[in-house]
């Protein structure tokens, strides 16, 4: 009790590192004690986030301790599988058929959908209502079943990056344990849309986990002792048929819960391994420093005075640094930030690695957030050229895209998409989507807001404005015969 009182009111980290470390309940009254302090260490957590990318990582760390003490204290191999198991108990009571709760004629319902989302219902007399009247919405029950909901929503909101994470990292789990997260209400509709690779094969999760189906439809089963791990992008690409696993995803019309088939990878290039132990790949970008640090905050990376910026491996033992050529704190840094380059070290060591030692799916994911800081946070009123990753992702949907459409005026030729319309010629560059008339000027296209982008359909969950800006062009170009809008047809005629 006093250690989960200064964790709530002093965020004690050194009661949060011990809190796994007391000895848990016999029976049922442990398994009780385990979930609460669980759910104490999720809450710490998710209160973080109000503080600055410093106290947020220290505070992550503290709890990252915390829940490795709790697995072993508990009995289980690593954190993820206590992980899993205290989210299966959290989801337990909507698993089979959801919650319900009435008041004065009104029904309202609370579920979980197959493709993981938390949907409530509200009905009276069997017709259905937009939104629970205000006097219902008092009812203790209808206010209860009101928290439980916001309580799965928190929970879809650590399930979905704990499994961006294992991707990233490559962590392993058995065919056995695999069952298990499949029956998980959340886990499991999130997992069955993502490439699995076991022991020679690879695919989608299928009967319940007890086999994995490939781009081909061919189903291979899962032996209960085989071990398996998300496949990552570079998985695919070294597998030779990263296109089929796209076009296949496309064809499924399969929202996965993160980019996975269609994620940027950033292998190492010819010059990164002449020059060693510094990767010069964004040298010379010039970006916006809060509005950077505050993007790289959110990915993990901490600033630290007279230092830089970094991004710490606990498990690797490694340091990613991102430097600049401003030196820290200067008023250089009010106006703007040059990129110098990348470099990695061991842990409170100051000596550069030589890159070809960083685990490759590592290294990928630091330049995919230092693709994204330069993509968003970039000063100056021209946006920078994107990354070959970004242009070959976007190649590949629009590829896709075009051809489930059955759209044939359409070809990609470099970065660009050129369009033979009915009005005229047009390109759209893919990094930028930027349109022009050819010949002609810069054709001017508001771009619509997420919220409003309709049925655009993009297979991943991430948020990725820029995609969807570029492949809504493309297509309303494709058909301008179509465009009613005078704004655009002044500009086309």
């Amino acid at each position: 009790a006093d250690l989960v009182k200064q964790i709530r009111e002093k965020r004690s980290q050194d009661a949060v590192r011990a809190l796994g470390l007391l000895p848990l309940a016999k029976g049922s009254a442990g398994e009780k004690d385990l979930f609460d302090r669980y759910r104490i260490l999720q809450e710490f957590l998710r209160t973080s986030r109000q503080f600055g990318a410093q106290k947020r990582e220290s505070e992550r760390r503290a709890a990252t301790i915390g829940q490795e003490n709790l697995a072993r204290t508990a009995g289980y191999r690593d954190p993820i599988r206590l992980q899993w198991a205290m989210e299966a108990r959290a989801a337990a009571d909507v698993a089979d058929g959801g919650l319900a709760a009435s008041a004065g004629g009104v029904c309202v319902r609370l579920a979980i959908t197959p493709a993981a989302d938390i949907e409530l219902a509200v009905e009276k007399n069997g017709k259905p209502l937009k939104a629970i009247p205000p006097a219902v919405k008092k009812n203790p029950k209808v206010a209860e079943l009101l928290e439980r909901r916001t309580e799965l929503k928190r929970q879809v909101s650590r399930v979905r990056p704990a499994l961006e994470q294992m991707m990233c990292r490559g962590t392993t789990f058995t065919g056995a344990e695999l069952r298990e997260m499949m029956s998980h209400p959340l886990v499991g509709p999130m997992l069955g849309k993502l490439v699995l690779l076991g022991e020679g094969i690879a695919g989608y999760p299928i009967h319940a986990g007890k086999a994995l189906q490939d781009f081909a439809g061919r189903a291979e089963p899962v032996k209960q002792g085989e071990e398996l791990r998300l496949a990552h992008g570079l998985d695919l690409l070294a597998g030779g048929q990263w296109p089929e696993w796209q076009r296949d995803c496309f064809a499924r019309e399969l929202v996965q819960p993160f980019k996975q088939v269609f994620r940027e990878v950033y292998p190492l290039t010819e010059a990164e391994k002449q020059e060693r132990t510094i990767s010069r790949r964004y040298a010379g970008h010039q970006i916006q420093p809060r509005q950077a640090l505050a993007l790289l905050g959110s990915r993990g990376w901490v600033s630290a005075p007279d230092e830089g910026v970094r991004k710490t491996f606990h498990e690797e033992d490694l340091c990613a640094w991102l430097e600049f050529q401003e030196t820290y704190y200067t008023p250089a840094e009010v106006e703007g930030l040059t990129i110098e380059g990348v470099r990695f070290t061991r842990r409170g060591q100051w000596k550069p690695l030589d890159l070809a030692q960083i685990p490759p799916r590592l290294f990928s994911e630091i330049m995919r957030d230092v693709d994204l800081v330069v993509s968003v946070a970039h000063r100056g009123g021209v946006d920078p050229e994107a990354s070959a990753s970004t242009i070959e992702m976007r190649s590949a949907l629009l590829r896709e895209t075009l051809q489930v459409l059955g759209v044939d005026n359409v070809r990609i030729q470099g970065n660009r998409a050129l369009i033979d319309g009915r009005l005229g010629n047009y390109s759209v560059h893919l990094g930028s989507a930027v349109a022009h008339r050819m010949p002609g000027g810069a054709l001017v296209l508001v771009p619509v807001h997420a919220q409003h982008r309709g049925r655009l359909f993009l297979p991943f969950a991430d948020d990725d404005p820029k995609t969807a800006e570029v492949l809504s062009k493309v297509l309303l170009l494709a058909r301008d015969e179509e465009i009613r809008d005078p704004s655009i047809l002044d500009q086309l005629r």
